[in-house]
C-alpha cells in the first residue's frame, strides 16, 4: 500500500507494535481498537488519556528521538508530512516501514482513515467511523449568502493565521465561514494593519498551538472593535482523525452565535 506521499510501504503481516508520531492520529488508533498494538506516542498525544498515560513517549512531533523509537523495536511507524520533521523521518525508515499521511482536504483525512484502517488490520472498524463522520458534516446547515468572513489566529508575536492550503481552511469553508486570508497560502503572518483591511465579521483565536485565552481578546478588538471575537476549540478545526466525529457540531454551534 502506498502513503499519501505516494511512498510504497509493504508489512509483511499485520503490524503488532505500532509508534505514532502525531496526537490526532494516535487518538484514531485507540478510537480503532489498537490498544496493545501502541506502543510509542509522543508527549503531545494525550487522548484518550486514560490510554496514553501508560504509553512510552518517544519526544515530540518535531523533535522524536530516533534511538527511543527504535529501542521499541516497531513493525510501523505512522506520522504525518506537516506535523513530523523530514531528516528525523529518513532516520526512521532504516528502523521499519513509516506510513505518512499528507491532509489538506476533508477527503484527504477520511482517506487516510480508511486507508490506515486497512493497513493495521481494523477496515471495518475505519469504514464505520468515516460514515458516522460524513452523516455529522452532512447535517451541517446551508451556508449563509452571503457566508460570515473570518480571520483564524493560530500564533501571537507574530500574528499568523491560517490560509489557504490548510486543513483548517478547509473545515472553515465546510463550516460555513469565508477566510478573509483565502489568498495567502499556508500560515502566513499578518500586520494589525492588514487585520483592519480584512476588517472580517468574526476572529477566532485557536486553542493550538497557541493557546489564546480571554485575555487576548482584547488586543484584537482593540484593531476590530466590530468583529465577534471568540475562543475557538483548535482541535476541533486541526485533528483530522476520529474528533472529526465531534467537529460539526461544534460548527454548528459556532454558526448559531
Amino acid at each position: 500500500m502506498k502513503d499519501q506521499l505516494g511512498y510504497e510501504v509493504y508489512l509483511p503481516q499485520t503490524p503488532r507494535r505500532i509508534v505514532s508520531l502525531v496526537p490526532s492520529q494516535t487518538e484514531l488508533f485507540f478510537d480503532l481498537g489498537l490498544d496493545a498494538e501502541i506502543v510509542g506516542i509522543t508527549k503531545f498525544c494525550i487522548y484518550p488519556a486514560e490510554k496514553t498515560k501508560h504509553k512510552t513517549k518517544i519526544g515530540g512531533t518535531k523533535n522524536f528521538n530516533v534511538e527511543a523509537i527504535a529501542a521499541l523495536k516497531p513493525d510501523l511507524i505512522i506520522g504525518n508530512k506537516e506535523e513530523n520533521y523530514q531528516t528525523g523521518i529518513e532516520q526512521l525508515r532504516e528502523i521499519c516501514p513509516i506510513w505518512l499521511s499528507d491532509i489538506v482536504t476533508f477527503d484527504d483525512a477520511l482517506a487516510m482513515i480508511q486507508q490506515v484502517g486497512t493497513l493495521v488490520g481494523k477496515p471495518e472498524a475505519a469504514e464505520s467511523l468515516v460514515q458516522a463522520i460524513k452523516a455529522s458534516f452532512q447535517k451541517l446547515p446551508p451556508a449563509a449568502n452571503p457566508a460570515p468572513s473570518v480571520a483564524y489566529f493560530i500564533w501571537r508575536k507574530p500574528y499568523m493565521v491560517a490560509a489557504s492550503g490548510t486543513f483548517i481552511h478547509e473545515l472553515l469553508q465546510i463550516a460555513g465561514f469565508r477566510n478573509v486570508f483565502g489568498d495567502l497560502s499556508r500560515y502566513p503572518e499578518v500586520s494589525a494593519a492588514q487585520l483592519q483591511t480584512a476588517n472580517p465579521d468574526c476572529i477566532f483565536l485557536s486553542s493550538e498551538p497557541y493557546p489564546f485565552k480571554e485575555k487576548h481578546l482584547a488586543e484584537l478588538r482593540a484593531f476590530c472593535p466590530n468583529s465577534r471575537i471568540q475562543l475557538v476549540d483548535g482541535e476541533l478545526f486541526s485533528w483530522y482523525g476520529s474528533r472529526l466525529r465531534h467537529s460539526a457540531a461544534y460548527f454548528k454551534s459556532l454558526c448559531a452565535i
